[in-house]
């Protein structure tokens, strides 16, 4: 619609034209000109309507003309506005179609109007076509190709004096300008002549621009000028940036002879960062896109996998192809244009804009360039460069580069204090995390800062620590901890060989909690080196190096390859580490080279190692045990093995291994005893005294000084500093008690729940290893603590028995140190009270001594009470209890030969001196006086310790009367020993080897103290007689020292058959050797005959009985098939060598047993075989000492013996003889080796045969006798003994240990007990049978190969002799009868 109405145009020429006018003046006046009127486009559409009116037709050609010429004679400006709406109108027209009149009435209607219109406005604004329709323009087609050529002179053609080669004087002012010295000039004057320069030299304004933007880059310090120059010079940034695109663009096309110049980059940082750009107008320009540089990370992380995945596969490449190849490749990102943008942003410090510029691309593969990380190092130099010069700990005489940034610049804040640090600097150095090994500089002062920040005082060395103050509530202790994994540690795996920024780390991270430590020693040997391709690829060179290293490593090229695996362990220890283990597991000869190849390395990879050997112990994936379920795995022996000699030799934090051991065995595992053990063994020099010759053994019961000289394996090794080490980390960290406590109360754990379903021989070896292990560290801790150190860690007895439930046997082992020297502080504090003490005699004071360990003992005995069974005080006291229990070796016995020689050899040293030529004047003098010193020493140490045992003697006296309480004559044969057996000697004596010994001393000590009530006879006879239990019930190491305490106590048993003298000496009319017992309070209780005591003669008789009785238990160990029972038989065996078998029938029926054993364990149990056959070729050498049987009872008189004692010879003789009989009457029944030795005693075998035919009712009573009678001769009365019940033997001494309920009341077994008797009972029975029926089929095939063999005449002599035997039979049998009256 139109603005005027229809009516205007139909009465144009009478009122029409005025209203047109009118309209028209009405909105052009509103404004001076027409362009800027705000009705422009109503005055438009006024003319098109009326310029269409006469297109149409609708009004004349000449009213429009003349009106519009009107029009502009009013306004010049409105012939711009007709000729842009005829413009529109030729469009319009040339549009429709089938309306060639309204083409040709617009033509005519421009024709009119050129006489009102310009004709250069006209061939500006209208079309060719038009102008020549209208006859404006004569050729249109000429006029057209002008008009094209003149825009072309115009627009595009250059003139020839803007280039440099032509016209070069302009553009070398204005360089000359812009390169001066432009601190004396302003930017308005330089601006002024740049403007003058283009004026009169008609100078490209492009290409002044970019003049300016080169001169920016070779002056990039003059920024700010530079900066507000093209502030004012640009017209706008589009042209900039066409620039800018231009010049990028040019450098991705030849990027193969040209990379993109670093001043490039610089300018075009400092400009985004002046915001004469803007971050988003660059980044398009540069190259290559995002996806290009994700897909070339992606291809390096690739590559970096797939070369540590070839680190364990063999190249068939040689080493110079593998050369050539990595020569072959090229930098990718020489050229990378966003790469170099971001250098720029970190160099001008631009930090923000480098963030946001990681945000979009891959973070790590823009910072693992060396150009990017490089200058993000040195922008967190200027970062920190105040802080750093504050907290340094330098001292002011060391000069230090000073860091800054440049006057005027935009900069991250600087950091002033901590806190400003931890906001600024730290998230620039999370950035750069591991590539920071490109300025190890930073990271040193990062460090120092740390150590101020942590109040970590400098110290001259870099040992361990163990006095760790707690830093956790320090504000920057995580912050170093986060810096440390992300960026520290991982920067070191990436350096090479550097040992003193190692160092430095160690000084900080020492003061960490080892959890704390071995947290990040995890982190950066897992996670942190697989996190980036560059960890990678060191991760994979590093095991190339390690492997290469450990293939020639070897003993005597220990030097060099230490030297390499050192440098290679500054770097990467854990990875280093985790393979040397790895290979130590396998082969343990590789121990001692790793571990002198060591001596090399940092404070900081010997801490790693601890956490690695922590790691490897802690293996789930390995098996503890081989695969045969008997013996413990080879890679933990080995590395227990490891373990030991590397912590002594070297200076390695104990408290994470040790805290491992606690909470291993927490969790009931006790196989990481091992590695305790091993370990107290080599930095203590305390070793497991199982294979101790008897000097040594002899050697260990003396003083300090003794036991240094003669008491050891080896040469004494100079322990001193490992076992301060040990004990200082012990006591330091609290771990003394807790693990002592935790291995005494694993042995029960080992038994009934560690090992349920393991093999025996395991469950055997645990248990050793637990026992030994708790010995040795409980030695350790008496050997290096000072008494009133271990009296106040360690709990007291009673606190032991009641509170910790140990063991009585491990409570006493623990608090025995303690006993001694609080006995000594008694008697002290007695002898400073006495003002009279030196008037004194020596009884006297033994007499104070004995007082003062009474009452240190008092407490002590009171503590044991609850502990065993209230029947036990029946028959023994609680005061012999805790004296056997509480003394040791030291305090009953002088080991005199042993300090006699040592002394004899210590003075002899100094003449086998002059020999030594090694050794100089000086040197032989020092040694000689250390020598005589020694022997000084020693003697003293001699008459100490005998005077200690003369105290110890004098109270052992008071105190005998007191040790075993006499009820009844039946009580003090049987009760009173078995429980002495039960609750002492047999714990003790399997307890350590020292023990064994010691058990057997002490019960020689009681018989020469004459101890009222004690029998020593039925003590030995209840040792000696029926060990089967015994035997199988003991481990491996048990049955080592059970058999060491049977060989000292025949050892005592032997010196007292072999001589009569001895034997009257120290055996007759002493209260052991009574046979006849009488209940306490009777009246003939003093009154005692001859017969009462046993002599001589029937002594030896009963010794036969023993040897005999200890014959028949081992071999029925060895015929049992069973593996415990044949390996414990033949280590006691072994043990008792030396003293047993004396009769040569016994070490024949031994030797037959062996061979057998020797036979049928050959191809199976090979430990067993090796066992026998060593002990067979042991017993072989032993033949010359054998006598005959006859020999060992019979002793030969002497001349001076007088005749008339034949007679009382005979009776004993007699006795003999039968005894004689019931012996070998069982061992009839027992060995089948009968034949052998019937023929050398062809006639008594056959008058046994014929008695045991005629009187087999009578022999049967003897049976039910023999039950009640005791073994030794002297019958007893008819009464049951106490001790027939089976839970009152002494054959299961550890099963009869824990009892504490009255037999009489029988209560009820647990489950596992039943079960355990239940199948012992059945065994039992099953073996009864199976003898039984061999039995009989031997008699039977026996009798009838008799018979055969016999001969008449030789039967009727049977007949005879077995009268002959009636008759003496009858004749002992009154004599009996009469001695019994």
């Amino acid at each position: 619609m139109g603005i005027l109405p229809d009516d205007v145009w139909a009465d144009w020429e009478s009122t029409g034209k005025q209203k047109y006018l009118k309209t028209m003046k009405s909105y052009a006046d509103n404004s001076k000109t027409v362009l800027g009127n705000e009705n422009f486009s109503k005055i438009n559409r006024l003319i098109y309507d009326l310029l269409w009116q006469g297109i149409k037709g609708q009004m004349k050609r000449d009213l429009v003309v003349n009106c519009l010429g009107e029009l502009i004679a009013q306004n010049t400006e409105i012939a711009s506005v007709v000729v842009d709406v005829i413009a529109l109108a030729d469009t319009e027209t040339q549009v429709e179609e089938g309306k060639k009149d309204d083409r040709t009435r617009l033509a005519g209607l421009l024709k009119d109007l050129n006489r009102y219109l310009s004709d250069g406005l006209m061939k500006e604004r209208i079309e060719f076509d038009l102008m020549g329709e209208s006859s404006i323009v004569k050729n249109p087609k000429k006029f057209f190709n002008t008009v094209i050529k003149l825009k072309t002179k115009l627009f595009y053609k250059q003139q020839k004096f803007n280039l440099f080669r032509e016209e070069s004087e302009g553009y070398g002012k204005l360089i000359t300008e812009l390169n001066q010295d432009l601190s004396s000039v302003s930017l308005e004057y330089i601006l002024e002549v740049i403007k003058s320069l283009i004026g009169y030299f008609n100078l490209d304004p492009n290409r002044v621009l970019d003049i300016i933007l080169e001169s920016f880059e070779t002056q990039p310090k003059e920024f700010l000028f530079f900066i507000g120059l093209l502030e004012k010079f640009l017209p706008d940034r589009d042209t900039l940036m066409e620039l800018l695109n231009f010049k990028y663009s040019y450098f991705v096309k030849n990027s193969e002879d040209e990379c993109t110049p670093d001043s490039l980059y610089h300018v075009t940082a400092l400009l985004i960062q002046h915001e004469i750009l803007t971050f988003d107008d660059v980044y398009p320009l540069l190259s290559p896109s995002d996806d290009d540089m994700e897909a070339q990370w992606n291809k390096e992380v690739g590559e970096a996998k797939e070369y540590l995945r070839k680190m364990h596969i063999v190249s068939t490449k040689s080493v110079e192809e593998e050369d050539k190849e990595k020569n072959k490749v090229k930098n990718p990102n020489e050229n990378n244009q966003k790469i170099g943008l971001l250098a720029a942003f970190f160099k001008v410090g631009a930090w923000e804009l480098g963030e946001k510029m990681l945000e979009t691309l891959p973070a790590n593969f823009c910072i693992s360039q060396p150009k990017v990380s490089l200058a993000l190092s040195e922008l967190i130099h200027k970062t920190i460069d105040p802080v750093y010069h504050k907290y340094s700990g330098l001292s002011d005489r060391v000069k230090s580069r000073h860091y800054k940034h440049l006057p005027g610049s935009k900069h991250p804040p600087v950091a002033e204090t901590l806190v400003d640090l931890r906001k600024h600097a730290y998230p620039m150095l999370q950035t750069l995390g591991p590539y920071a090994h490109r300025d190890p500089t930073l990271m040193f002062k990062m460090i120092r800062i740390f150590k101020s920040a942590l109040e970590i005082r400098r110290t001259d060395t870099y040992e361990a620590d163990n006095k760790v103050k707690d830093l956790t509530s320090n504000e920057f202790y995580f912050d170093a901890f986060t810096l440390l994994e992300e960026v520290f540690l991982p920067s070191l795996s990436l350096l090479n060989a550097n040992c003193c920024f190692a160092e430095e780390i160690w000084s900080l991270i020492r003061n960490f909690t080892y959890e704390h430590r071995y947290r990040l020693y995890d982190s950066w040997k897992g996670e942190c080196m697989v996190s980036q391709p560059i960890l990678m690829r060191a991760k994979a060179q590093a095991f190339e190096s390690i492997k290469r290293i450990m293939k020639i490593m070897s003993t005597e090229n220990v030097k060099h390859t230490g030297r390499q695996l050192g440098k290679l362990s500054h770097s990467s220890p854990a990875l280093i580490f985790t393979y040397i283990i790895s290979q130590i597991q396998v082969a343990g000869n590789l121990i001692g080279p790793v571990v002198d190849s060591m001596k090399y390395m940092t404070n900081l990879s010997f801490d790693v190692l601890g956490f690695c050997i922590i790691e490897s112990l802690n293996d789930p994936d390995k098996n503890r045990t081989k695969t045969d379920g008997t013996s413990i795995s080879m890679w933990l022996t080995n590395l227990a093995l490891f373990c030991g000699s590397v912590f002594r030799k070297y200076n390695i934090e104990l408290t994470g291994l040790l805290q491992y051991v606690a909470n291993q065995l927490k969790a009931k595992h006790s196989l990481d005893l091992l590695v305790v053990k091993e370990v107290v063994n080599k930095m203590g020099n305390i070793e497991a005294y199982e294979e101790m010759t008897p000097e040594q053994l002899e050697a260990v019961g003396g003083g300090e000084l003794l036991r240094q000289e003669a008491g050891n394996f080896q040469q004494v090794k100079n322990t001193r500093k490992s076992s301060q080490r040990l004990k200082d980390c012990l006591m330091e960290m609290n771990l003394a008690v807790p693990l002592v406590l935790l291995m005494a109360q694993q042995g029960n754990s080992v038994v009934y729940q560690e090992t349920e379903k393991d093999h025996l021989k395991l469950v055997g070896k645990l248990f050793d290893q637990c026992h030994d292990t708790l010995v040795q560290f409980g030695t350790f801790l008496a050997n290096n603590l000072s008494q009133d150190d271990y009296s106040k860690i360690m709990p007291p007895l009673p606190q032991l028995l009641s509170e910790f439930h140990v063991n009585p046997d491990i409570a006493f082992f623990l608090a025995r140190p303690m006993f001694n020297h609080l006995i000594s502080t008694q008697f002290e504090d007695i002898r400073k009270a006495d003002k009279q003490w030196k008037g004194k005699s020596t009884q006297e004071k033994q007499a104070k001594h004995a007082e003062a360990a009474k009452i240190i003992m008092e407490p002590l005995t009171a503590a044991v009470i609850p502990v065993y069974p209230p029947k036990i005080w029946e028959d023994i006291s609680p005061r012999l209890l805790a004296t056997f229990w509480s003394l040791t070796m030291y305090d009953l016995y002088v080991p005199e030969k042993i300090y006699q020689k040592k002394i004899k050899e210590l003075k002899e040293a100094p003449s086998k001196l002059h020999e030594n030529k090694d050794l100089n004047t000086s040197r032989r003098r020092k040694e000689a006086d250390r020598l005589a010193t020694l022997v000084e020493k020693m003697q003293e140490e001699e008459k100490r310790h005998k005077e200690h045992v003369e105290r110890v003697m004098v109270r052992l006296r008071k105190e005998k009367d007191e040790w075993f309480l006499c009820r009844s004559a039946k009580t003090a044969k049987n009760e009173t020993i078995t429980q002495f057996l039960q609750f002492c000697l047999f714990p003790r004596s399997i307890f350590t080897a020292s023990d064994a010994t010691y058990a057997a001393k002490f019960v020689n000590i009681i018989h020469l103290l004459k101890t009222p009530n004690f029998s020593t006879l039925i003590c030995f006879d209840r040792t000696f007689c029926d060990i089967t239990y015994t035997v199988t019930s003991c481990t491996e190491h048990e049955a080592s020292r059970y058999g060491r305490f049977l060989c000292a106590m025949l050892v005592t048993v032997r010196r007292w058959h072999k001589d009569k003298e001895i034997f009257e000496a120290e055996c007759s009319g002493y209260p052991g050797f009574i046979t006849k017992f009488k209940a306490a309070g009777s009246e003939d209780s003093s009154d005692k005959s001859h017969t009462d005591t046993v002599d001589f003669e029937n002594y030896r008789h009963v010794c036969h009985k023993w040897h005999y009785k200890i014959a028949k238990a081992l071999v029925v160990c060895l015929e049992s098939k069973d593996y415990v029972q044949i390996r414990n038989a033949l280590i006691i065996l072994n043990e008792i060598i030396s003293q047993y078998p004396l009769i040569s029938n016994l070490a024949s029926v031994l030797e037959k047993r062996i061979e057998k054993v020797c036979e049928e364990e050959k191809e199976k149990r090979k430990d067993l075989y090796i066992k026998a056959r060593s002990y067979h070729g042991k017993l072989s050498m032993c033949k010359s000492r054998m006598v005959r049987e006859q020999d060992f009872h019979i002793m030969k008189k002497s001349k001076s013996e007088p005749e008339e004692d034949k007679t009382k010879e005979d009776k004993t003789k007699e006795k003999e003889d039968k005894s004689k009989e019931d012996v070998h009457e069982k061992k009839s029944s027992e060995s089948r080796e009968r034949k052998s030795e019937s023929r050398d005693r062809t006639s008594k075998s056959r008058e046994r045969a014929s008695e045991s035919r005629e009187r087999g009712s009578k022999s049967r009573e003897r049976g039910s006798e023999s039950k009640e009678r005791t073994e030794m001769g002297p019958p007893m009365s008819k009464d049951k003994r106490k001790s027939m019940d089976p839970a009152d033997s002494d054959r299961d001494f550890k099963r009869k240990r824990d009892s504490h309920k009255d037999k009489e009341k029988s209560p009820p077994l647990d489950r596992l007990e039943k079960k355990e008797k239940l199948k012992k009972e059945k065994e039992k029975e099953k073996l009864r049978k199976e003898k039984e029926e061999k039995e009989k089929v031997r008699k039977e095939k026996d009798g009838k190969e008799k018979e055969k063999e016999l001969p008449k005449k030789e039967r009727k002599r049977e007949r005879e002799s077995s009268t002959d035997s009636d008759k003496k039979k009858q004749n002992g049998d009154s004599s009996k009868r009469k001695s019994r009256r």
